[in-house]
C-alpha cells in the first residue's frame, strides 16, 4: 500500500512539471532549434516542445486565426510587434538574434563577383524566399535593389515559402539561391564551402535582420513557456546561436 502511494505521489509530482509547450518557429531556426531544445532539456527534462516551422508571415496569420501556439520565434520584428500591439503577445518583442543572407550554389561557382553573379546571363534561375511573408526574402530584395541588379534579375526569381524551402529549390533546381546563412551550419550542409559554393551577401545591402520572440497570451502564467523564453535568451543559447553563424545581442 505503501509503495502504492508512493507511486502516485510520484506519478502527480512529475505530472506537475511535466507538460507539452507549442512553439512557432521562423524557417530560418529549422538547423538550430533541435540544439536548443536540447540544450533547454538538460534543466527542463519533462518540458516536451511542439515545434511547427513556418515563413513568420505564414506563422503569424495563423496565430490571429488561433493557432494555439504558446510562444512565436519570428525572422524579424515586424510580426512579433503587430502582434503585441493587437494584445495577442503578451510580452513586447525582444531581439534573440541577428540573422544574415548568403547566396548559395550546389555547384563549383567563382564567387569573385558576390551579389552580382546573381545577373550574370550564365545564372538562369535563382531561387529566393518570398518577400511578402518571409523577412530574409525581403532582405534579398532589399539587397539586389541595393546592388542596383533587381530589375535585371527579377525574371529570374523563384519563390518559395520560406526560407528553409529556398534552400530546397537552390540544391534542386536553380543555379544560385539567397538563403540565411545560419543554414550552411547544419551538419547536412557541411559538404558546402565558402568561396567555393556559397558567399555572404555585403551587410550594408540590407536591413540588419533582428528576430524577435514573444509569449502569446494562451500562456499567460505558463512557467514552462517563461521557462523556455527565459532561455532562449540567456548565455547558453547565445552560444548556439552563434555556432550557428548568428549574430546576437
Amino acid at each position: 500500500m505503501i509503495k502504492k502511494l508512493l507511486f502516485i505521489s510520484l506519478f502527480i509530482t512529475n505530472s506537475i512539471y511535466a507538460g507539452n509547450i507549442n512553439i512557432a518557429v521562423a524557417a530560418n531556426v529549422s538547423y538550430t532549434i533541435n540544439d536548443l531544445i536540447k540544450e533547454f532539456n538538460k534543466t527542463n527534462p519533462h518540458t516536451k516542445i511542439n515545434v511547427t516551422l513556418g515563413s513568420s508571415g505564414k506563422l503569424t496569420a495563423q496565430i490571429k486565426n488561433g493557432a494555439p501556439y504558446n510562444l512565436f520565434m519570428s525572422a524579424n520584428m515586424k510580426y512579433p510587434e503587430a502582434l503585441f500591439n493587437d494584445k495577442i503577445a503578451i510580452t513586447k518583442p525582444v531581439i534573440y538574434a541577428q540573422g544574415s543572407l548568403a547566396i548559395l550554389s550546389a555547384k563549383e561557382i567563382d564567387f569573385a563577383k558576390g551579389i552580382m553573379l546573381a545577373k550574370d546571363s550564365s545564372i538562369e534561375k535563382v531561387a529566393i524566399a518570398n518577400p511578402k511573408t518571409a523577412p530574409y526574402g525581403k532582405a534579398a530584395v532589399e539587397a539586389m535593389k541595393n546592388a542596383k541588379i533587381y530589375d535585371n534579375t527579377v525574371k529570374k526569381l523563384v519563390y518559395a515559402e520560406s526560407i528553409s524551402q529556398a534552400v530546397t529549390y537552390t540544391l534542386t533546381a536553380t543555379e544560385i539561391g539567397f538563403i540565411a546563412k545560419s543554414s550552411l551550419y547544419s551538419l547536412k550542409m557541411s559538404m558546402y564551402k565558402k568561396g567555393i559554393n556559397w558567399t555572404e551577401v555585403e551587410a550594408k545591402l540590407y536591413t540588419p535582420i533582428n528576430q524577435g520572440i514573444v509569449i502569446l497570451k494562451n500562456a499567460k502564467d505558463n512557467k514552462e513557456v517563461k521557462a523556455f523564453y527565459d532561455f532562449i535568451l540567456s548565455e547558453n543559447a547565445k552560444k548556439i546561436f552563434k555556432e550557428f553563424g548568428y549574430l546576437v545581442p
